[in-house]
């Protein structure tokens, strides 16, 4: 039998399956130690005894961190996360994808970035790609949440695929990202979890730092999932395409534009400021949106919102979301 034969019979034998391939995607949990190794920290990542939960600290020597064994060229990627408490000024905890210590300066990147708030102030949660090292025309979005994250864990994912990202938070789409130029992820890329010290920027730009007298920071991992639906195994991507979390139908794209009325609060789309005269244009952005930020980026409805409302979370905590 000819190559292209044989190609020709695996992709039949593939499409034969997609009645049933979404089904057969397996995105069941998996032990810390079956897909995870340590990355740094020492004694501040602390794996519970079945590895079915992790903990990362933050203290004032080390924050700690943890990466996958393998690297994935496309997949579904999920953690369950319980944040930390009361002051958490300048702490982030991140979740993402990224190759940058195979290719730096080409390097690709898919964010899930949870950064802390003064004591009585509320998370944010940020998302970001960079693809083939855009990291001049970084897409940041930034999001309240429509629930106290510290008191329970909540699942933050990414399925990644070659014809688009999405990102999702208790399993709505909070935000796609569809492949239409070269700043998208195209190579490899490991799965890292971490927790650390970013007092230069992440609340309030830079204003309110961590105290460590608060310290240790702990964020609690669970439900970790990692499916591979890498190129090279045809059967393995074809599932993945066609899964329901690659798949973004009428109620999935309703659901997302109605997180994303009421919970998003920045985006680079917008922000004249920072990409002014530059020449960026993200293909994401839509422009009759526009009017509803500030040239900085902000959003004007979140901050109406806000100002109008409890400004709580949705659970009604008294957690301010400013």
């Amino acid at each position: 039998m000819t190559t292209s034969s044989w190609s020709g019979l695996l992709v039949i034998s593939c499409m034969l399956l997609m009645s049933w391939a979404a089904a057969a995607v397996d995105m069941s949990p998996v032990r810390f130690d079956a897909a995870y190794m340590p990355l740094f920290g020492g004694d501040n990542l602390v794996p519970s005894p079945d590895a079915r939960t992790v903990l990362l600290k933050l203290d004032r020597f080390t924050g700690s961190g943890f990466v996958s064994k393998s690297a994935y060229h496309h997949g579904f990627f999920s953690a369950s996360i319980k944040l930390p408490h009361d002051y958490t000024a300048g702490v982030v905890v991140a979740f993402y994808l990224s190759n940058g210590d195979v290719f730096p300066g080409q390097h690709d990147e898919l964010d899930f970035e949870l950064l802390g708030n003064r004591r009585g102030h509320a998370w944010h949660v940020q998302t970001n790609m960079y693809g083939n090292g855009s990291t001049g025309r970084g897409r940041e979005e930034r999001y309240l949440l429509p629930f106290d994250p510290t008191a329970a864990p909540h699942s933050y994912a990414i399925a990644w695929t070659p014809a688009a990202v999405i990102f999702y938070i208790d399993a709505i789409p909070i935000r796609e990202l569809v492949r239409c130029s070269g700043d998208y992820p195209a190579k490899p890329m490991s799965v890292y979890a971490t927790i650390w010290d970013g007092s230069a920027w992440a609340t309030d730009g830079g204003r309110h730092k961590v105290d460590y007298a608060y310290a240790p920071f702990t964020a609690v991992f669970s439900d970790l999932v990692v499916t591979d639906g890498t190129d090279d195994d045809h059967c393995a991507a074809m599932g993945l395409m066609t899964s329901e979390v690659a798949v973004m139908t009428p109620a999935k794209r309703g659901s997302m534009r109605r997180f994303r009325s009421r919970h998003l609060t920045y985006s680079a789309c917008y922000d004249t400021v920072r990409y002014n005269g530059s020449g960026v244009v993200f293909p994401e952005c839509d422009e009759s949106e526009r009017h509803n930020f500030h040239a900085w980026g902000e959003s004007k409805r979140a901050i109406n919102s806000r100002s109008s409302s409890s400004a709580t979370y949705a659970t009604g905590s008294g957690v301010r979301i400013d």
